[in-house]
């Protein structure tokens, strides 16, 4: 079962990458969204940063490159 979080990171994704939601699911990646290039994907991180009001390293933006990386990414946080 999906929690809060991973509700709001795919609607966050959905509406960063313009795709329905169901097009977000646990494999959703650069490789499965074509919309997701490098401007996208710092515009899902300023998302995703105000809405969890978090502050992720250089490190982690790197490496957040697929739902599941980012849920366990900010569950870290939320934790």
């Amino acid at each position: 079962m999906e929690n809060k979080h991973d509700k709001k990171i795919k609607n966050i994704m959905a509406k960063v990458f313009k795709v329905k939601l169901e097009d977000i699911h646990n494999n959703s990646s650069p490789n499965s969204i074509k919309e997701w290039d490098s401007l996208k994907h710092f515009n899902l991180i300023v998302a995703l940063e105000e809405e969890f009001k978090i502050k992720l390293d250089e490190h982690e933006v790197e490496s957040m490159v697929s739902f599941s990386i980012i849920s366990s990414t900010i569950h870290a946080y939320l934790e």
